[in-house]
């Protein structure tokens, strides 16, 4: 099943991806002085790579790994492994890549957790949002856990399986490898964030209603709706039509079954012409995440923002609008929406696939959501 999912979840993406990648082009070229078109981007090296002076490259594309590792700081390729549970049981095993800036090891730092989305690498995904030059200048460790293509073919997590909503299978192995990176490298375990693209932003918030204790906000964009899925088929038609007012229902169980859920601050960004995974998943999302946080927002109403477009200057970027509900004078969840973008990383590096150049910056919108949240204690997972 998973791969059926899979092919019904490419077909969308390849139909509108080239269209909309074609359109971010167009725009993004009429802005700016041309320049010669590079060859497609290279997988990253299998070797683990640390930041450091630049290395000749013979071929003009930038290979991720060695692009990523010119940066000031740390970059490098790591595995996670758990002990099978009995003679017979596998091995469970994740490949993840690990950004540390400079200076690292001071203080305690804040770590954000980033999954990549369907037909995306970790690497292909820390390019394309640029969340490692961020982090260099802010000062915070990011996490790239990667998904085998032994598990799905096209890398795609299984956000929509019942037993990974209900905190086992990936988001466990995550969960626990967070907890290691955390204890290696003296990580602020107060201030773990996680965000993710579509699929990834799937699984990334489950991860956060999951292990709320150890998640201090979650960040998604093109994100499905949560927790109405049981299968391959309900996903695609949960992806296309949102859920059939099952949503409330999945998140009011979810904060029943446990012992004083702490909230989950949340913010959501979408692209207003995404046809992979369609704007009521939002909708939806928004509405499951003002439930979830009741307890916490102190205004009834959203406070509405627009920002118009912006077509020339040094930053170019689509008209959006954002909705905040406020917990006293800090945002507690943020649902934004983009005009004219499809299903792609806002701001993004336009040189590798599901990622617009025009803004707003998502990953700046992120961090700085981010940044104003921690938990009151350090707990562990579970």
């Amino acid at each position: 099943m998973a791969r059926s999912l899979s092919s019904l979840w490419l077909k969308s993406v390849r139909r509108m991806g080239k269209a909309q990648q074609a359109q971010g082009r167009r725009l993004l070229q009429s802005l700016v002085p041309r320049t010669p078109r590079a060859p497609a981007v290279r997988k990253a090296s299998a070797q683990v790579v640390k930041a450091g002076p630049a290395t000749p490259i013979r071929t003009s594309a930038p290979i991720p790994g060695r692009a990523l590792a010119n940066l000031p700081g740390g970059w490098q390729k790591s595995w996670f492994s758990v002990p099978a549970a009995g003679q017979l049981a596998p091995a469970r095993r994740m490949l993840y890549w690990l950004y540390l800036p400079p200076d690292a090891g001071n203080t305690p730092l804040p770590l954000v957790v980033m999954l990549h989305g369907c037909q995306q690498m970790a690497t292909d995904f820390a390019l394309s949002t640029r969340m490692n030059e961020l982090a260099a200048r802010k000062g915070f460790a990011v996490l790239y856990p990667q998904q085998s293509a032994t598990a799905d073919a096209h890398r795609c997590w299984h956000w929509y399986q019942r037993s990974t909503q209900e905190g086992g299978g990936d988001v466990r192995l995550i969960a626990d490898m967070i907890t290691q990176v955390q204890a290696r490298h003296g990580l602020d375990t107060r201030r773990t964030y996680v965000a993710g693209l579509s699929a990834g932003a799937g699984l990334a918030n489950i991860l956060a209603l999951r292990y709320p204790a150890m998640v201090a906000a979650v960040g998604m964009h093109s994100a499905p709706v949560f927790g109405t899925t049981d299968s391959a088929m309900s996903a695609y038609g949960a992806m296309q039509h949102g859920s059939r007012q099952t949503h409330r229902e999945s998140v009011r169980s979810l904060v029943s079954a446990g012992a004083g859920f702490p909230g989950m601050p949340a913010i959501l960004i979408h692209g207003a012409r995404d046809r992979v995974v369609r704007r009521i998943n939002m909708a939806q999302l928004t509405e499951q995440f003002t439930l979830l946080n009741a307890g916490l927002i102190t205004r009834e109403d959203a406070v509405l923002r627009n920002w118009p477009a912006r077509s020339t200057g040094r930053h170019p970027r689509h008209a959006y609008e954002s909705a905040t509900w406020y917990a006293g004078r800090k945002p507690q969840l943020v649902a934004c929406e983009i005009a004219q973008l499809g299903h792609a990383w806002s701001g993004g590096d336009g040189s590798v696939g599901f990622s617009a150049p025009e803004g707003p910056d998502a990953t700046l919108m992120m961090w700085t959501f981010f940044s104003r949240h921690r938990r009151s204690e350090a707990l562990p997972p579970g």
